[in-house]
């Protein structure tokens, strides 16, 4: 059957109180969009990410009276209805319209992230089985995809790897598909860890992966270390990693802003020879071999 749909034009601050009035005047479902084309990290353990400025979307069934439905929303909700979009949806498969936008991606030569629901397009490729799911991390963004490119090119066989800032586990599964004899997870987000144990079982390398909290994991020195976080936590953890590198290691960082590189770079000049920085869409990838 034919749909009805409301878009609120709003900001994170009032997304949450805004779905949940849509859901109490009965939607058959609310989603939340990002209005701004603004990148989302993994969260600390029980926040809700949300978008700067958001988009709450409401569904409705095609009986349903919107002017009606607009009359309670103005009266219940405590604050006035930010700019809104009403309009009609045919009807569709809405689950296979959201599967079609995630197709097989490659990075560099070899490498590919294939969900469940299609064929591998390269049966000679390292093919990584992953789904779309409640860790983020699914190659995606250019921050996983400039990681995703180097362990292409250099394929970490028979080396020690750290994943820092694991969500999925795509990079530790990467890393292990390319022939890492050991990969450590490490992540604040106890879904996180889930994900990764459950992706890594999925495209059976869990013998090879153990993704753990902070400060949970074995103190023990790599040939390399990866870390798709934030900046800021990049800069922190710099004398961690180093001391986690063993002489001659390769370290590989991203989630950095363009703005945010030099600094970055001259913090962990200290301890690592570092290459110049790869910028894909504003992000950048730095890397570097411990002295």
């Amino acid at each position: 059957m034919p749909w009805q749909q409301i878009t609120l034009y709003t900001t994170k601050e009032h997304a949450e109180a805004l779905s949940d009035h849509l859901s109490a005047l009965g939607a058959a479902s609310v989603t939340m969009q990002d209005a701004a084309d603004q990148p989302l990290y993994e969260p600390p353990p029980g926040a809700t990410p949300l978008w700067k400025m958001t988009n709450v979307v409401g569904l409705f069934d095609e009986g349903v009276d919107m002017a009606e439905l607009l009359r309670h929303l103005t009266e219940s909700y405590p604050q006035p209805l930010p700019e809104y979009r009403l309009e009609e949806l045919e009807d569709q498969d809405w689950e296979r319209a959201w599967m079609d936008d995630f197709q097989p991606m490659q990075f560099g030569e070899r490498l590919w992230i294939v969900p469940s629901w299609c064929e591998a397009p390269d049966t000679g490729g390292v093919n990584i089985l992953l789904d779309p799911g409640l860790a983020f991390g699914t190659g995606t963004h250019p921050t996983t995809r400039l990681c995703l490119e180097w362990l292409d090119a250099h394929p970490p066989a028979g080396t020690r790897v750290i994943d820092y800032g694991c969500g999925s586990g795509i990079l530790a599964i990467a890393a292990a598909l390319l022939g890492a004899s050991s990969v450590i997870g490490v992540d604040l987000d106890p879904q996180a860890i889930i994900a990764s144990d459950e992706n890594a079982q999925r495209n059976r390398v869990s013998e090879v992966i153990a993704a753990y909290l902070p400060n949970q994991e074995p103190d023990e020195a790599v040939e390399l270390l990866l870390a798709n976080i934030l900046a800021g936590p990049l800069a922190e953890l710099a004398p961690l990693f180093a001391a986690r590198v063993v002489s001659g290691g390769a370290l590989v960082l991203s989630g950095i802003l363009s703005d945010q590189a030099e600094g970055l770079r001259e913090v962990y000049s200290e301890w690592f020879a570092m290459a110049p920085a790869v910028e894909l869409d504003g992000w950048i990838r730095l890397e570097g071999i411990r002295k």
